[in-house]
């Protein structure tokens, strides 16, 4: 596919799938539809309520609620699987008494089992029927639900009566967490995600701690430690540069956060990787 693809706002039980390969490649999907997004080979940019970011090889994101749009700017391979919520709950696994949570928001790497009936569901030429079609929309939905099972194990913590309440507050601290991930800011605009969940900023606070163990900030700050070891183990960076690109005042108040959290400066780090290089050689 090398050209715009927008779905129209189907009322039906289909889910689609869209195989893109080519620089320009772009998909619009609907509001109110769930999406499966996967970065086959090279990159793929998403861009939802005026927020865009983007996926690397290898990652898959689970999109819902708010339109969606997917697009490359290379010759990047990619796979989409979408359709209206009706389509997933239809397809939901319903082995069990208790009824099984939506899919939810989600980000992360793709397990075997989902890029498996991903590539069967988006191959070209392969003869399909509607049994064999539902049977794989089956499979990705069971594969899906067992890669959220921790996200699904959070339910329990959140406040309301019954699954769809539950689902609600879930659903609302994930899209807190997907705009903290992918924001430029190294501060979150605590203000700003409170509007976005439609409670106070106080109230954020307290149910995202009750929730994730952690406060808004805290995530903001886990994830920025994170990022500062990817740049410091992965890359030949000079250390001040990382230190102003991750907002720091100074690179030694840096170098104080970065061994406060991991035992290790990061000089240390760069020290081990060079030993092990020269080992190797």
């Amino acid at each position: 596919m090398s050209d715009q693809l927008v779905l129209g706002n189907d009322p039906g039980i289909e889910l689609h799938s869209v195989l893109a390969r080519g620089r320009g490649a772009r998909v619009e999907i609907p509001a109110g539809w769930i999406s499966v997004c996967w970065a086959v080979r090279g990159r793929l940019r998403l861009e939802a309520n005026g927020r865009e970011w983007e996926l690397t090889s290898g990652q898959v994101q689970v999109w819902r609620d708010a339109p969606l749009q997917c697009r490359s700017g290379a010759h990047h391979g990619w796979i989409v699987v979408t359709g209206p919520r009706r389509a997933w709950n239809w397809l939901s696994p319903q082995r069990d008494p208790i009824p099984c949570p939506e899919l939810l928001l989600w980000q992360g790497r793709i397990c075997r089992d989902v890029a498996h009936v991903l590539c069967c569901m988006a191959k070209e030429g392969a003869p399909r029927t509607p049994e064999h079609d539902r049977t794989l929309a089956i499979a990705l939905s069971d594969s899906l639900h067992d890669s959220q099972k921790e996200l699904h194990g959070r339910l329990a913590r959140c406040g309301g009566r019954g699954l769809a309440r539950r689902q609600q507050m879930l659903m609302r601290l994930l899209r807190v967490r997907h705009a903290i991930r992918h924001s430029e800011d190294q501060r979150p605009n605590l203000a700003g995600l409170a509007r976005m969940a439609n409670y106070s900023t106080f109230h954020l606070i307290r149910v995202h701690r009750m929730v994730f163990d952690e406060t808004p900030f805290e995530y903001a700050a886990r994830l920025r430690m994170e990022r500062a070891w990817r740049m410091v183990n992965d890359t030949d960076m000079p250390v001040c540069e990382i230190t102003e690109m991750l907002g720091f005042e100074s690179q030694s108040a840096f170098c104080r956060v970065f061994k406060s959290a991991f035992g290790t400066t990061a000089s240390e780090v760069r020290r081990g990787i060079e030993g092990l290089r020269i080992r190797a050689a």
